[in-house]
């Protein structure tokens, strides 16, 4: 293992889209979605420990939160959690975990990888993050990893590839495209030159630091201005400062839709963002007709298509429902055609202007 392998797990979101069962309090990389037994950012930890030893990994996350990853993480040192004091999308929180890490070792070779991604081929993941860390290693290339799509899924970001192949199945990126609509999915897909942005990423510690000076220069001096700042009060007295000066933006459209250094590892190891309650239907194991079902004591009639997730303890009849997502969170209960599951977000907007913030 090399000891200048350094993971950045990016754990803040509130996955709202997953409500009920995510929730601001408790989102839903600290729930157990897929019934595994563990929670999402225990899979997405374990999956990079042959890879990264324990010390080299940083989970960047909201400050409520604090106390859900070293319960669920108790591998990790309280300094090995970054807390943000808000949320700055992907760009600042990338840029603090390099503060971090370029304290440490400058040398680092750095994995950033949401919390909440799902890899259902971990062995050929490790193959291509492995074989990754070796492309970017004394370079300053920026490499992203692309999966080959297989439908015209219009909730994932796309990236266009030129054709001059470089080897191990790495290209140049030509452009990104975040989200198209369902007509651009499908020319995208026909074309052959689209992969799905899985949202993680491979490079080398000075490779990311002269992007940020390049394509961000107000958030590379923000947090230059802690270079010298030694003991760990004193460093979180300083994030707590000017974290909120840094500009909201995503690392995609802050450097790697302007950098000609960008390449992506085109693979195929069995990923999904694990979005949507859709994409988790997508993903889960279906009766005869095709109903996906977690909760030990279910009765189905007359119903198919239908995504129910509910506790174990807690008998559920359902009668007569055709491609629905139905989820019980004991306080909450939703009942949603499939189709129209993108409403959620405005469910959740509406419940909070109706004062029932208990309930998100």
């Amino acid at each position: 293992m090399n000891s200048n392998n350094y993971c950045v797990i990016m754990a803040g979101g509130v996955g709202s889209r997953f409500w009920p069962l995510s929730k601001q309090k408790k989102p839903k990389q600290f729930l157990d979605i897929l019934g595994t037994g563990k929670t999402l950012i225990q899979m997405t930890f374990e999956r990079f420990i042959s890879i990264c030893p324990i010390e080299n990994y940083y989970i960047v996350t909201n400050e409520q939160y604090k106390d859900l990853v070293l319960e669920q993480l108790p591998q990790l040192k309280p300094e090995q959690v970054l807390l943000e004091p808000i949320m700055r999308n992907t760009a600042p929180c990338i840029a603090y975990a390099n503060f971090k890490i370029r304290q440490q070792n400058k040398d680092a070779h750095i994995i950033v990888s949401p919390a909440d991604h799902l890899i259902t081929n971990e062995t050929e993941f490790i193959n291509v993050v492995e074989a990754g860390l070796n492309y970017v290693n004394n370079s300053h290339k920026l490499l992203t990893l692309g999966l080959k799509p297989n439908r015209p899924e219009t909730g994932y970001g796309y990236i266009q590839v030129e054709n001059n192949e470089v080897g191990l199945g790495i290209s140049k990126v030509k452009t990104f495209t975040e989200k198209p609509n369902l007509d651009l999915a499908k020319v995208f897909l026909e074309s052959g030159d689209f992969f799905w942005n899985s949202g993680i990423f491979i490079w080398s510690l000075s490779a990311i630091d002269n992007a940020f000076k390049t394509f961000l220069p107000d958030i590379d001096r923000l947090f230059a201005g802690g270079e010298g700042i030694s003991d760990e009060a004193s460093k979180k007295a300083f994030i707590d400062k000017i974290y909120p000066e840094c500009q909201n933006i995503s690392i995609d459209y802050g450097i790697l839709e302007k950098s000609d250094k960008v390449f992506v590892f085109c693979a195929d190891f069995g990923w999904s963002d694990l979005g949507t309650w859709g994409s988790l239907y997508d993903r889960s194991e279906k009766d005869k007709v095709g109903n996906a079902i977690q909760g030990d004591n279910v009765m189905l009639y007359d119903s198919e298509n239908c995504l129910i997730n509910v506790p174990n303890e807690k008998l559920v009849v359902v009668q007569g429902m055709n491609n629905y997502i139905i989820v019980d969170s004991k306080d909450t209960l939703l009942i949603c055609r499939k189709e129209n599951e993108q409403d959620i977000k405005t469910f959740v907007g509406d419940v909070k202007v109706s004062k029932k913030k208990k309930f998100i």
